[in-house]
């Protein structure tokens, strides 16, 4: 495995990072297999974990940290906070009050005493950013955080943080996590630049587009998704743009096939092969998924197969408007001027 610099922090990380969003609940509940899965990762070199409070409610933080004990030393472990916990209006966002009180539940279920990266898992037009670089500068003061970052941020967000931390002396984001897929190039066009000229690392999430280049969905198997997690516009199959999407996976499919590689490589290694990129965090559910990935990690895509890329899907597009980040990097309807 070769590493890479996580921005300039000095810290060296796997070009893959271990996403465990599938972990409990919400994907696979038997623990044994995800630890299973963690422990293979670790061994496979990769040494970079990202996961989340909100992940099946905090199972998914147990059992990374459960996992991880006896190894913590060797990995980067990231997670989150942000979103809602339960019904309480305070058991979310990005306040202080907030900030204070779930990092103790964070580190009490990953059963160690500081996280590596603590992100910011959506920005909030409803808090001041100096509020929440504030209590996680406190944060890392403490020690209880070594490094923080942003997720799913515009450009425009990203370098209003690193001002705000600039003028305010506060510890900045050394990280963003956007999503990136050959399906969704959006950031090329403002985000990558921005976190490049920075010097942030980027981790980027859903590089297989949640599922659509993994081959699971396809022209001559187009049904739609039945799990009520899946946003309906970003896989109702008799849209315009997600059959433009099936058409597109036909061609990739094929340029795959004469490159000599899965679809699934080919879409893994196109996000870690940008420059501007650090880490592609992949999520499996099953040890079979996870080793249906582990082989980009080792890919360098030709600068033929990039142009093929490039013309299938152009620098800069998201075929899919409803693929972009959760509403940040789109002109939303009530923010357009008519």
């Amino acid at each position: 495995m070769q590493y890479r610099p996580l921005g300039r922090t000095g810290v060296q990380v796997s070009p893959l990072c271990l996403g465990a969003m599938m972990f409990g609940p919400w994907g696979n509940d038997d623990r044994s297999d995800a630890t299973a899965v963690i422990h293979r990762a670790l061994d496979a070199g990769i040494n970079f974990i990202d996961t989340a409070d909100v992940y099946s409610a905090g199972v998914s933080e147990e059992i990374v940290g459960g996992a991880i004990a006896a190894r913590r030393d060797s990995v980067f472990l990231a997670t989150k906070f942000f979103m809602p916990m339960d019904d309480d209006p305070n058991h979310r966002g990005g306040s202080r009050r907030w900030i204070f009180e779930e990092v103790e539940n964070s580190l009490r279920r990953l059963g160690t005493d500081h996280i590596d990266l603590y992100q910011v898992h959506r920005p909030s037009p409803d808090v001041d950013v100096e509020e929440t670089l504030g209590a996680l500068t406190d944060l890392v003061h403490q020690g209880k955080v070594r490094y923080i970052g942003s997720s799913s941020y515009a450009a425009s967000q990203i370098v209003e943080a690193q001002w705000a931390s600039r003028d305010r002396r506060l510890e900045r984001f050394v990280t963003e996590q956007p999503p990136y897929s050959i399906l969704v190039r959006g950031i090329e066009e403002d985000v990558l630049p921005t976190t490049q000229r920075y010097g942030m690392g980027t981790l980027t999430y859903s590089p297989l587009s949640g599922g659509w280049l993994s081959g699971r969905w396809r022209k001559d198997n187009a049904s739609s998704p039945t799990s009520s997690a899946r946003p309906s516009a970003r896989f109702d199959m008799s849209s315009a743009a997600n059959q433009r999407k099936l058409d597109m996976v036909e061609d990739l499919a094929t340029l795959a096939d004469e490159a000599g590689m899965a679809l699934i490589d080919l879409a893994i290694a196109f996000v870690i092969n940008h420059p501007g990129v650090t880490s592609a965090i992949v999520g499996p559910r099953t040890m079979e998924q996870f080793e249906s990935y582990l082989p980009a990690a080792e890919i360098t895509l030709s600068t033929d197969v990039l142009d093929r890329i490039d013309e299938i899907v152009a620098p800069g597009v998201t075929v899919n408007p409803d693929d972009n980040s959760y509403g940040t990097n789109e002109l939303v309807v009530s923010a357009r001027r008519r």
